[in-house]
């Protein structure tokens, strides 16, 4: 499969925030968000060609008990299954759009499903946004997944009026406010910390989640992580 990156870090997001974690980042993706922060695996996917156990032997050099497995889009990769069995020995994060379903390995469905926000209307002349729009809600998919694993529902927001989006979405998938967890959008300290003002005032209102991008606050929006 290829692979974009493997590292070792902190985890920036969701409710596992904080927690040391090796990740490994797959290369492809299936939607084309407009505010993509990891284009090296969707608009331009790059990488290497890795085997089930060369990328298993490379994870375990961190001796780390908690793995995240992300992307681009992971759940989209032919070998993600026996990739999430032959890491047999840690906790499993799978970041997902939650777009397509595997059955596969893992402790936390981290599944983020994209708003209307992330259509790439103008974004490369465009030609990403029908395929997009299509592809970026599957409702059918979301609730095989919710129903199966563990999961979060992690959104990003880039302005309050996302919110009738979300609660839309929260109410077509039955999900309780616990288990969803609200993001701000932005790749700099001074975007997150802007939005999240405001956001972690809906979510005082709502009993949603607030999650930063720790990562991005630490050391802000590069690679490796």
């Amino acid at each position: 499969m290829k692979i974009a990156e493997i590292f070792y870090s902190i985890q920036g997001e969701g409710t596992l925030v904080g927690v040391p974690s090796v990740f490994v980042r797959t290369s492809g993706c299936n939607l084309r968000c407009t505010w993509c922060d990891t284009p090296y695996t969707s608009w331009n996917p790059e990488g290497e060609e890795l085997s089930v156990e060369q990328i298993v032997n490379q994870v375990k050099q961190f001796r780390c008990s908690h793995v995240v497995i992300t992307g681009g889009e992971p759940m989209i990769v032919p070998e993600i299954a026996a990739l999430t069995t032959a890491i047999d020995y840690a906790h499993i994060t799978i970041e997902t759009a939650g777009t397509i379903y595997q059955r596969v390995r893992c402790d936390l469905m981290s599944i983020s499903p994209k708003l209307a926000n992330s259509t790439p209307l103008t974004r490369d002349g465009g030609r990403w946004a029908g395929q997009h729009e299509r592809l970026r809600y599957q409702p059918e998919v979301l609730k095989h997944l919710m129903a199966e694993y563990r999961y979060q529902l992690k959104f990003v927001v880039a302005s309050p009026a996302d919110l009738s989006e979300i609660e839309k979405m929260q109410s077509d998938l039955e999900a309780p406010a616990a288990n969803i967890v609200l993001m701000p959008e932005g790749v700099s300290r001074d975007a997150l910390q802007e939005r999240g003002r405001w956001l972690a005032e809906i979510c005082k209102e709502q009993g949603y989640r607030f999650s930063p991008r720790l990562h991005v606050e630490l050391w802000g929006d590069r690679r490796g992580i």
